[in-house]
């Protein structure tokens, strides 16, 4: 298979086995999506949703969230790990979208990735889930599997993200991005497949012997 190909292949497969992607991370609004996705960074969606439940009925908006110390923050959060460096983010951007935003959360990428502790991704995951506007999110289950499946060449996040976006249709962005995660999870792990196990490995690579080490 050639690139076009696989990404074909990839898209039927992952279409079957996630027709539905429903959003990882508890929330009800795009401010509590906002933190619940900065909270996400080097800790499990599992551990977030048992925390946000605590953090959010105390500051479930700009508003109340800023009227928090850091380290009331900070003593809910701390299970998330980064928790100094999280705490003060929240609090300092909680305090921007209620001074510059009236308290809501900005819907372009710009502002967003000006507000403290939000990077690209963060950024990304808000505009696609919170607004649903097209966005294409690499975290690290996304790098790693365009690396076993050649659909880039693995330099960096930032690279991987320009390649997909130009495989892959607008339109589907959003839901593949999700889906692409689920898959990660559940069939071709970080520490398991290694590009020669799972199912789309095998039929796009039937050949492939050798283990594909990912670039971080």
């Amino acid at each position: 298979m050639n690139k076009k190909e696989r990404a074909i292949y990839i898209i039927k497969t992952l279409q079957k086995l996630y027709p539905s992607t429903p959003i990882p991370l508890n929330h009800k609004n795009n401010f509590e999506l906002l933190i619940s996705v900065l909270l996400s960074a080097q800790c499990t969606d599992e551990r977030v949703n048992k925390i946000t439940p605590e953090l959010f009925s105390v500051g479930k908006d700009a508003f109340s969230m800023s009227k928090l110390s850091v380290d009331e923050i900070y003593k809910i959060i701390k299970p998330c790990g980064l928790g100094p460096k999280k705490s003060k983010s929240i609090s300092e951007l909680s305090k921007i979208l209620k001074e510059k935003y009236e308290g809501n959360v900005p819907n372009n990428f710009k502002s967003l990735e000006n507000l403290p502790g939000v990077g690209h991704k963060t950024a990304s995951v808000v505009m696609s889930q919170g607004f649903g506007m097209p966005a294409f999110p690499v975290d690290t289950h996304i790098h790693r599997l365009a690396q076993r499946w050649k659909l880039t060449n693995g330099k960096n996040v930032t690279q991987t993200e320009k390649d997909l976006k130009k495989l892959f249709p607008k339109y589907l962005w959003n839901k593949l991005h999700l889906q692409i995660i689920f898959y990660g999870r559940e069939y071709c792990q970080a520490r398991a497949c290694f590009g020669l196990s799972c199912i789309i490995c095998k039929n796009i690579f039937p050949k492939r012997k050798k283990k594909i080490i990912t670039s971080k």
